[in-house]
């Protein structure tokens, strides 16, 4: 008998640690009782120092962005936007979480004697000690199943004469079993809330992508930035030399006395004029450069962030790679956009949310079963046989004692207002997040019209733009000419000059503005991140 106790006992407490996926092991006590705290340890900016060469900050397009996804702040807190949606799933498990409980009291009272047969005087004490205990064990199914088992035991001790037992000794397992038949029944059901999260979860991270287009779009605009303001530099300074030319060859004239003291102003002028812009343009790189080191954070760095910045890439670009089928533009934005992705999600959720309100709406109609089993034991006072434990537990084991029954619990909801309300939300989310996804879907399409648009402009009026300066250059070098046989004034060879650095200056700002509708073109697509090589992780 005792050995069939000790294997029931075991059998008893491994069915329930089965379903602990940590408890008893080490880590489960840690997960528990550990201490938490709420500091946290930014990391420092990393791989800055591989890009560093000749005490320059070199950077070609693609190491740049490397950086960007590496080190920006504003993209590492969109990364963290994915752990709320992730712990929701987590949490939606708590539904089918085991629980274990367990309690234990003692008591002793003491009362005044009010019959004979207690074996003391009417008017002494009768001293009574209880000693119980309870563990149970409950798990509901992902069918909706809901079982449970419970031990408990007891221990009653007392001065009274009058006992059968003395101590006494109870011991008791209890199973009980409870199906629903009608709401909540079936796996479907009792996961819609996991599936709803796990939908969320996957339109946070189409949400998450949504905004890596943009941040990395800014991102790579900072490197135009950068190379725009750098060019212009280089225009302007290439504008002060020929004005610093032009006023040395009107120094030596009037010199000669081949020009009137009163023509020197002019090539005086534009070359003041010629420093003024250079140094504007000197102020406005600096604060693109400013602008760039925050987007790959090397201004956390003291040792780095005052390194000049040497960026690769030219703003050359031809003009014949860059013709784009409309329609075949169109059909890859539906198919990446990720924005236009996390508005059909939501149409799963809307789904979900019908099914559950559904659900709300059904009558409640549980089964349920119960079986018990119980022994006594203790000293038997009649013949004063000793006992205890063992023999209350052999007694529960032999099942000699039972206790079963069934039972039907129906709640028929007779008018549910709130359950009414739930499906009518449900239903009108549903339709608002279809139409959601048709603006969606027109918006989609507008903007990658606008964006071809834009770039087949930026083609033909860099085109344009070289061929106008083609002509200043030869306009100027006419004029000069001319100024050099005397047949010109100085005057018209400044405004060619002027000319010149306006045309240069034009073609400068529309390469980099077909730099820019390329990347527009690419983020509008959702294929800006598969271009440039980066993968989310």
């Amino acid at each position: 008998m005792l050995l069939r106790t000790f294997i029931a006992g075991i059998l008893l407490a491994s069915g329930a640690f089965a379903q602990l996926t940590s408890f008893p092991k080490p880590s489960y006590f840690r997960e528990t009782f550990s201490k938490s705290t709420a500091k946290v340890a930014l990391k420092d900016p990393v791989r800055l120092k591989d890009f560093v060469v000749g005490e320059k900050l070199e950077l070609s397009l693609k190491n740049y962005l490397a950086l960007v996804m590496a080190n920006n702040t504003d993209i590492q807190i969109q990364m963290i936007s994915l752990e709320v949606p992730q712990d929701a799933i987590t949490r939606a498990f708590a539904t089918w979480d085991p629980t274990a409980r367990a309690s234990f009291t003692s008591n002793r009272t003491i009362s005044q004697s009010t019959n004979i047969l207690d074996g003391v005087p009417t008017t002494g004490s009768v001293s009574a000690l209880t000693q119980p205990a309870q563990f149970s064990y409950s798990q509901t199914l992902p069918t909706g199943l809901n079982y449970g088992a419970t031990y408990s035991a007891g221990k009653t001790t007392t001065s009274s004469k009058n006992a059968t037992f003395d101590p006494s000794v109870t011991s008791a397992l209890a199973f009980t079993v409870s199906q629903p038949l009608i709401k909540n029944r079936g796996t479907y059901v009792n996961r819609l809330a996991l599936m709803s999260a796990r939908s969320r979860y996957r339109q946070s991270e189409y949400n998450l992508r949504a905004q890596l287009l943009i941040l990395v779009n800014a991102a790579e605009n900072a490197y135009w930035d950068v190379v725009s303001a750098r060019e212009t530099l280089k225009v302007s300074e290439g504008a002060r030399e020929v004005s610093a030319a032009f006023l040395k060859l009107s120094e030596k004239q009037l010199e000669l006395g081949a020009l009137s003291p009163l023509d020197i102003f002019n090539p005086q002028q534009q070359l003041a004029n010629a420093d003024l812009v250079v140094s504007q343009a000197k102020f406005a790189l600096a604060q693109k450069e400013d602008a760039l080191r925050k987007q790959i954070s090397v201004d956390l760095d003291p040792a780095l962030r005052k390194l000049p910045i040497a960026l690769t890439e030219t703003v050359d670009i031809m003009t014949e790679s860059t013709s784009v089928d409309t329609e075949q533009a169109v059909a890859r934005a539906m198919a990446n956009r990720p924005d236009l992705k996390s508005a059909v999600q939501n149409l799963d959720i809307d789904e979900l949310a019908i099914q559950s309100a559904r659900n709300g709406l059904l009558p409640n109609l549980s089964l349920s079963f119960n079986y018990a089993s119980q022994g006594v034991g203790g000293n038997f006072i009649p013949t004063g046989a000793p006992g205890g434990l063992t023999d209350a537990i052999s007694q529960m084991f032999g099942f000699g004692y039972p206790g079963y029954g069934f039972g039907i619990n129906l709640v028929l909801p007779i008018r549910s207002h709130s359950a009414s309300a739930d499906m009518a939300d449900a239903v009108s989310n549903r339709k608002r997040d279809t139409l959601n996804v048709r603006t969606t879907q027109q918006g989609v399409r507008l903007d990658i019209l606008n964006a071809v648009v834009s770039l087949q402009g930026s083609v033909e009026q860099l085109k344009l733009a070289k061929l106008a300066q083609d002509f200043a250059q030869k306009n100027l070098d006419a004029e000069n000419k001319k100024y050099e046989l005397g047949t010109d004034i100085n005057q018209n060879v400044i405004l060619a000059q002027n000319a010149l650095v306006q045309a240069e200056s034009n073609v400068v700002v529309n390469q980099i503005g077909m730099r820019r509708n390329l990347l527009t073109l690419l983020t509008k697509t959702g294929e800006l991140l598969d271009d440039r090589g980066i993968v989310i992780q």
